[in-house]
């Protein structure tokens, strides 16, 4: 049944929100569409002010701080996209924002949190990772008598993000409505926030949460908050070992089957497939719910809405993006490979590759007192089942070779 105050508050929320930016864009597209055979609709919250939906959250909890008679510092925790809602609201309005951000923070988040900030944010630097910059903000607030800012785990914020919904409704096309949304989800805000405005509203939910943080499943099977033990931080925007409780309370009753887990490799081949040919720049978490529509059974012949959350990408990790998209694909490995100390023995092992075949990688170390010497190669192939031929080739010549393409160990530190 729907809460009608809560549908009323995000109705207001989103009518605030016009002084400040205009409704992002609800787009068919084209091309998901006809690899769908169904009819996809991109919510595109990448093209915000700040290339994100967090300003929602951020307008709306510092506009009701404000309308309460606190008048700041306005202060949070962030490495990304929160922070840079915050500072372009603060900036709105005139305040000012005390945002922490952890050390290993790149210059390009730096520089962008701060000019949208311009003179009324103020940037620290603290902890090398989030959990030790989460508790300088707080402990700053609790000394300063600040205002804390929460990236999602708030009844303010969670209206505001909430807001994303309302707008989807509005921009249907003539009378109709989305069969389904697909919702990206991290401390989960927007999912909290979506399902509670749409509740009775006929319309089949997914969530999708990145491999290396799936802290709604984790939650779903326990029947209670879980603090995951590790988190894979390259899905920035959503990697999140614990859902906020709010949010969690929102989202108990999902049936687990509704929650997809996307890997991260899977969402580079996503975030290269949606640059090539739409031309859409993604970062990890604005591609989550494009992600999940591969695994959606009987999608075929709906109307269906993907939040595209965030485009906030720094171009500097598109060479891992890339990396990441072929071994996902099948069409790049790494091995370790024995290589006999004789005359010619590089010059068959090359005779195995084929024409559409090439040598990514490779690192051979000599060694005197040894018959064999280990080489580290990559390589990459024109097709997925390439390397079942190559490999084949290698054991019938004699070649001893470990694949280790998938050994995380491994793979982190030499590739």
């Amino acid at each position: 049944m729907a809460d009608v105050d809560f549908a009323a508050r995000v109705t207001r929320a989103a009518k605030q929100m016009r002084a400040l930016f205009a409704p992002t864009p609800l787009q068919r597209n084209d091309f998901l569409s006809a690899k769908y055979e169904a009819e996809i609709y991109l919510k595109r919250e990448d093209l915000s002010p700040v290339r994100s939906y967090k300003i929602r959250g951020a307008f709306n909890a510092i506009v009701k701080a404000l309308d309460a008679g606190k008048k700041g510092p306005f202060v949070c925790a962030s490495a990304g996209n929160h922070a840079q809602g915050v500072a372009y609201v603060c900036a709105h309005f005139g305040v000012q924002a005390v945002i922490y951000m952890p050390v290993t923070t790149p210059k390009q988040k730096l520089h962008k949190t701060g000019s949208f900030g311009g003179g009324n944010v103020k940037i620290k630097l603290e902890g090398d990772y989030f959990d030790d910059t989460l508790r300088a903000a707080q402990d700053f607030c609790a000394k300063a008598g600040a205002v804390f800012v929460p990236p999602f785990d708030s009844e303010d914020v969670i209206i505001g993000q909430a807001s994303v919904a309302a707008e989807i409704m509005a921009q249907m096309p003539g009378d109709e409505h989305p069969d389904m949304l697909v919702l990206p989800v991290g401390g989960g805000g927007l999912a909290a926030g979506m399902t509670r405005y749409l509740r009775g509203q006929n319309i089949d939910f997914r969530f999708v949460e990145p491999q290396g943080g799936p802290s709604l499943q984790a939650a779903l099977q326990a029947k209670e908050l879980v603090t995951l033990p590790r988190v894979d931080s390259f899905v920035d925007g959503a990697a999140v070992a614990r859902i906020g409780a709010r949010n969690f309370k929102a989202l108990q009753d999902v049936p687990l089957a509704h929650v997809i887990i996307a890997p991260e490799d899977r969402i580079c081949a996503t975030m290269i497939e949606m640059l090539n040919v739409e031309g859409v720049v993604l970062e990890p978490a604005g591609a989550l719910a494009i992600d999940g529509l591969r695994d959606i059974e009987r999608i075929a012949g709906k109307t269906v809405v993907a939040v595209v959350s965030g485009g906030n990408f720094d171009f500097e990790r598109l060479p891992d993006v890339k990396e990441r998209a072929l071994r996902w694909a099948g069409l790049k490995k790494y091995y370790i490979l024995q290589m006999p100390q004789r005359p010619g023995a590089l010059k068959d092992f090359l005779n195995i590759l084929g024409p559409e075949d090439d040598i990514a990688r490779f690192e051979y170390l000599k060694k005197s007192a040894r018959n064999f010497g280990s080489v580290l190669i990559g390589i990459e192939t024109g097709e997925p089942g390439g390397f079942a031929r190559i490999e084949a080739e290698m054991q019938a010549q004699g070649f001893a070779f470990e694949d280790i393409t998938n050994n995380a160990a491994l793979a982190n530190f030499i590739v």
